[in-house]
């Protein structure tokens, strides 16, 4: 048996580490936002619309059938967009308050 030599290092130099810019993380706020407002506009447009195109709304609901469905959009969008907007307006005072502390 002759002996062996020993392994060579398969060892490199280690790459100096570069800075990167520092970005702020996308953690939902500006989708929450917009998705809010835009929901909330939608909730507004077929509140409006069951209140005046589509007839009004009466003690006894709306007079039309497309009243009927106006006003459940409206219904749905608008307390929904709401707290989207408000959970959106949250997380931004949130990031607004983490910069100022940073």
């Amino acid at each position: 048996m002759q002996p062996t030599a020993p392994p060579r290092s398969t060892q490199t130099r280690p790459t100096p580490i570069r800075p990167t810019p520092i970005r702020p993380a996308d953690d939902g706020t500006r989708a929450l936002l917009i998705t809010g407002i835009w929901t909330l506009v939608a909730g507004a447009i077929a509140a409006l619309l069951a209140l005046t195109v589509f007839g009004g709304i009466t003690r006894n609901g709306p007079h039309s059938n497309a009243g009927w469905l106006a006003l459940m959009v409206a219904l749905m969008c608008l307390p929904f967009g709401l707290m989207l907007f408000g959970l959106g307006f949250a997380k931004w005072l949130r990031n607004r308050k983490l910069r100022r502390l940073s």
